[in-house]
């Protein structure tokens, strides 16, 4: 690795549809350059809001250098803080989740309410002004039961994408499910690679057997802006559950940063089990059918999502290194439902665990061969890897316009 050529050159220096040059995946001034323009920058998925269920209740998470803290107040609005408490910088908490009536900073006990005011610090003298210390608030938004976080000075717009998402999102009442399961893995490869390999699925087949069962690895119904308008299944698919009050058809942001699609499982399937049946009896939300297929979003960079009539899984992508990816995933189902009577747990959970397992295999065999000296950067199929492509053009593009300023002042 050249530590001393910028990921800028780099960019400008790549191959258009082949994967990127190898210290874009590896070099720490890269994962710098990312942290700095993407991640400190981009609205980030936290978590859903099923895992904030009552007052008091926070998560907690590490965006680069940043640790943030996401809480619900007593008047049951979600914000997110800086998780730095103001007296010398103690992390308020350390753990990734727990209820707290306020926060208190376990160093000297400065104690916050839960809308970030500074409400006690102990002999601090006449003088001090406690409004002056509140908790540094992150700018935070709940959409349809999806909480994002940005902490940018000034975020970037997000009305388009929440307009949508609520209304897509809307019939699977996600405000009102609850966490029945929660996994968090490292994966040792690159956040771009994690991205990249769930952006296609070229390689499900090989990969991907409990997945594949009833999920399709057909590249046309999840082309990038939507399978072609000749395809009788899905267009079938579209009209039932359109007609039925679900929002379906492809809709995407114009450089496809985010995209919403509804898609039918094979076979008539219900849901993502080994049986291709509903994996919980109770229906989230206002669902209309069981076999209403499956609503994808992502958002670029950290998330990928899968609703289902019965439950749905969000997934949370954070860097940990050049070579090291945190990903955090959640099963929701209806607030009623309970395990062993309405839901079986490995039932509801074995897909996505075996496929999380699997796509963590891949990913650090990819990011190992990528290590290598040897490597060098190979053509990506434009069928099977259309948004792989696409995912990585939006990469390029946005890097390219964040870093011009300082590649013009280095030369």
């Amino acid at each position: 690795m050249n530590e001393h050529i910028s990921t800028a050159q780099l960019i400008a220096e790549r191959q258009p549809n082949h994967s990127l040059p190898r210290d874009l995946y590896c070099s720490e001034t890269t994962f710098r350059d990312d942290l700095e323009h993407i991640w400190y920058r981009e609205w980030l998925f936290a978590g859903p809001s099923a895992e904030l269920p009552k007052t008091g209740s926070f998560t907690t998470m590490q965006v680069g250098e940043y640790p943030v803290i996401v809480t619900r107040g007593a008047d049951g609005r979600i914000r997110a803080f800086h998780n730095v408490c103001r007296h010398r910088g103690q992390r308020l908490c350390a753990t990734a989740s727990g209820t707290n009536p306020k926060l208190v900073c376990p160093y000297h006990q400065w104690t916050y309410d839960l809308d970030g005011k500074l409400i006690f610090a102990r002999d601090m003298g006449p003088e001090f002004d406690a409004s002056k210390y509140g908790l540094k608030p992150v700018h935070c938004v709940d959409l349809a039961g999806m909480i994002f976080i940005c902490l940018a000075r000034i975020p970037p717009a997000i009305n388009e994408m929440a307009a949508q998402l609520m209304r897509y999102l809307g019939a699977h009442g996600l405000k009102d499910a609850r966490i029945a399961h929660s996994s968090t893995i490292v994966e040792k490869g690159n956040w771009k690679l994690v991205i990249e390999n769930n952006r296609e699925c070229y390689h499900c087949g090989g990969s991907h057997p409990s997945l594949c069962r009833t999920y399709s690895d057909d590249p046309s119904m999840t082309a990038m802006e939507g399978p072609d308008s000749a395809s009788p299944e899905i267009i079938a698919h579209w009209r039932r559950c359109e007609d039925a009050g679900l929002p379906s058809r492809f809709v995407n942001h114009d450089r496809m940063q985010w995209r919403l699609a509804r898609i039918p499982l094979l076979n008539g399937a219900e849901s993502y089990t080994l049986s291709g049946k509903k994996a919980v009896s109770h229906r989230m939300g206002t669902m209309p059918f069981d076999d209403a297929g499956a609503l994808l979003f992502f958002n670029y960079p950290n998330t990928w999502n899968h609703f289902l009539a019965d439950h749905a899984i969000v997934f949370r992508v954070l860097p940990i290194s050049p070579t090291e990816t945190q990903v955090t995933t959640h099963w929701l189902v209806p607030a009623g439902a309970a395990e062993g009577r309405d839901y079986d747990l490995d039932d509801l959970t074995h897909v996505w665990m075996h496929t999380n397992d699997e796509d963590r295999q891949v990913v650090e065999e990819n990011q190992a061969g990528i290590l290598s000296p040897a490597y060098e950067p190979g053509p990506y199929s434009t069928l099977q890897e259309e948004g792989v492509i696409q995912f990585t053009d939006w990469y390029c593009a946005t890097m390219t316009e964040r870093l011009g300023p300082q590649t013009m002042a280095a030369e």
